[in-house]
């Protein structure tokens, strides 16, 4: 059985939760990405930080971007995960089930890596994939 933990990207680069809003969006733009996960100072996650939120969050709401923190910004629900020995059908299930393009994967309380849309499509029948896509996108 092929596991979260065989595909996924490891060690994923984090931001820290008291990091602000410009600080997270220039890191977004150089690392020319559109998601990371936010980590407190324990480093466990605290959910996920995408170009969109900083957008809609952010500056639709006309916040100063160097004083509001991504802890400001972080949805205060339960982050979706997949433990890393998941299998890729609990993984798929995961990101239908809460329309998320990337599933931060744990080992414990600890991050480990990030699954994302292109990981399964390399991974999983075409067939499968369509329907993953097809799930998301669905308003």
């Amino acid at each position: 059985m092929t596991t979260a933990r065989d595909i996924m990207t490891e060690a994923p680069d984090h931001l820290p939760e008291d990091l602000s809003a410009s600080d997270a969006a220039r890191r977004l733009a150089e690392q020319e990405i559109g998601a990371l996960p936010i980590c407190n100072a324990e480093g466990r996650l605290q959910g996920v930080i995408t170009d969109r939120d900083l957008v809609v969050k952010e500056l639709a709401q006309d916040a100063d971007p160097n004083q509001i923190t991504l802890h400001d910004l972080a949805d205060q629900d339960e982050v979706v995960t997949i433990g890393a020995d998941d299998s890729l059908d609990e993984a798929m299930a995961t990101m239908k089930d809460h329309k998320v393009r990337r599933l931060p994967v744990i080992d414990g309380d600890r991050l480990v890596g990030m699954i994302s849309q292109a990981d399964l499509a390399r991974h999983c029948p075409p067939e499968k994939v369509g329907e993953l896509v097809a799930a998301i996108s669905e308003t």
